[in-house]
């Protein structure tokens, strides 16, 4: 608040009483508020039936008139919680009641500021019309007001008190609502106090000075409190930063031949995103802390991009390369259409090639695939025509085929093995005579039924063999007749056995005796 020379300062006291819209009263900021003198309260009849008359001003004030003051004055914004004594006149001096405005919309605040509205025990007016307010046991000259009454020389300075309380009562009420930062509101009370200490005011301003040191006091714990919960916040930040640097240093440090680039480009993204939005939101870290984990974060994402880059150019060489190798295999294979079917042998072989070419990028490879296929499609397209005519020709071979696998049908009928083997013999002749048919499947499963009755014969011919095998035969009649001879010997030994009444002697005969027969049975003796 500006301050003038309490001697040489002038104004206006008829603009000092004019009602002010209070709207136009609110503070604006924080630190100040728009600085218009409040209207002075209404006051009801009853109200002034107990103040002492006032004298009724002079109908017109000079233009001119002088008044010793701090010039700027804050509008009230809400009174003080605290009620203060009704003013009352100063044993001595005759104090009229000051001219009060006509009812406005700022009305409604009257019963409010009466809280605040300063006794008359806190001022008083010399003849000369300098105004005192007391302090303790002193008096402190707070400014001049020659060319008024002495009602509205003390109704001037106590609406400067007044106007001092609400800012207080403004601090206080945000303070109790919260939301406010504590530190901002001290800030505030520090300006206020300013302007409460020595102020050009009449009232209790001691009051006003106890009631901002308890609200200091308060704040200092808040701001303390909240100093804490910005260090927790602040720490928290840094650690959710250095997660996001830590994860991007990770990604840079990987093998640039093992990247999934699109992906891990989507990722190194995802993460800058997730910085700017914290360095957004979130809490002002210290400038040495916050300026470190960017440096790493950008150096990481610089060794990101960078590999990205060098890995994009031998990318453009390598699709290059193959593109190049690409398009001579494709000049190659078009160049076999002329061969027909006996050009699929080497179209294979640039098959092979084409595959170990390697990539020439997606739009390439689908261009330069398309005319290779389409040179591979001509040539067994030939072939498939040849197939269809040979098909065609083939079907005549087919019907003799199955002809002869229908006379083949009495190979298993037939019981003597020599006849059956002559007249499958034959009938293989035969089939070899027809040739091959077409196609493949067909002749395939043609094949396979003569094969069948074919293992059918076979198996036949080595059963008879086995049976009929002279070797085998003496073998098997050699056997049967030691077990024969065995046989006789056990006998003789069980009637024995039988004679000396042993019974163990005949259990053993017995049992080697029915094992002989046993064998001698299993070799069909």
């Amino acid at each position: 608040m500006t301050s003038v020379p309490e001697e040489s300062a002038t104004t206006d006291p008829t603009a000092e009483e004019s009602p002010v819209d209070p709207s136009a009263q609110a503070p604006a900021t924080d630190e100040s508020v728009a600085e218009q003198p409040a209207p002075e309260p209404e006051t009801s009849t009853a109200d002034a039936a107990e103040e002492p008359a006032a004298e009724e001003p002079a109908a017109e004030e000079p233009a001119d008139t002088s008044v010793t003051e701090e010039s700027a004055t804050e509008a009230a914004a809400q009174p003080a919680a605290s009620p203060a004594p009704i003013p009352r006149p100063r044993p001595g001096v005759p104090l009229p009641r000051a001219p009060r405005p006509a009812p406005t919309a700022s009305a409604p605040l009257a019963p409010a500021l009466a809280d605040t509205a300063p006794s008359g025990d806190w001022g008083r007016v010399e003849d000369d019309g300098t105004v005192s307010v007391r302090e303790g046991d002193q008096w402190r000259v707070v400014g001049q007001y020659p060319d008024g009454t002495p009602a509205e020389a003390l109704a001037y300075f106590e609406r400067k008190f007044t106007d001092l309380a609400s800012e207080v009562a403004l601090i206080e009420a945000r303070h109790r609502r919260g939301g406010a930062s504590a530190s901002d509101l001290r800030s505030t009370l520090k300006t206020v106090r300013e302007r409460v200490t020595g102020a050009a005011a009449v009232g209790d301003l001691a009051s006003l000075e106890a009631r901002l040191s308890v609200l200091d006091s308060a704040l200092s714990e808040a701001s303390a409190e909240e100093a804490a919960a910005q260090r927790e916040a602040v720490d928290a930040a840094i650690a959710e930063r250095t997660a996001l640097v830590e994860q991007i240093e990770v990604i840079a440090a990987r093998d640039p031949r093992s990247i999934q680039w699109k992906q891990t480009s989507a990722e190194v993204t995802e993460l800058f995103e997730k910085w700017q939005a914290h360095q957004a939101t979130g809490p002002r870290l210290p400038k040495n802390v916050g300026q470190q984990l960017w440096k790493r974060f950008r150096d990481a994402r610089a060794v990101f991009d960078r590999h990205r880059r060098e890995f994009y150019a031998s990318l453009d060489e390598t699709h290059k390369s193959a593109r190049d190798a690409k398009a001579a295999l494709v000049e190659r294979a078009e160049a076999l259409a002329s061969r027909g079917e006996d050009g699929i042998a080497a179209y294979r072989g640039l098959l092979d090639q084409w595959k170990s070419a390697g990539r020439a990028g997606k739009k390439a490879d689908d261009a330069l695939w398309a005319r290779f296929k389409a040179a591979g499609d001509a040539l067994y397209g030939a072939r498939a025509e040849r197939e269809h005519a040979d098909a065609e020709a083939s079907k005549e071979k087919i019907e003799a085929k199955r002809a002869l696998l229908v006379e083949a049908a009495a190979v298993p009928k037939e019981k003597d093995t020599a006849k059956a083997r002559a007249l499958l013999t034959g009938i293989q002749r035969r089939w070899d005579d027809i040739g091959r048919v077409f196609p493949r499947e067909a002749e395939r499963g043609l094949d396979d039924d003569l094969r069948k009755i074919e293992q059918g014969l076979k198996a036949r011919e080595d059963a008879d063999w086995k049976s009929n095998n002279p070797e085998t035969k003496a073998r098997q009649n050699d056997m049967t007749q030691q077990l024969h001879d065995a046989i006789a010997k056990l006998e003789d030994e069980v009637d024995a056995a039988k004679k000396t009444k042993d019974k163990a002697k005949i259990a053993k005969a017995e049992e080697a005796l029915a094992a002989r027969k046993a064998w001698l049975s299993a070799l069909g003796g």
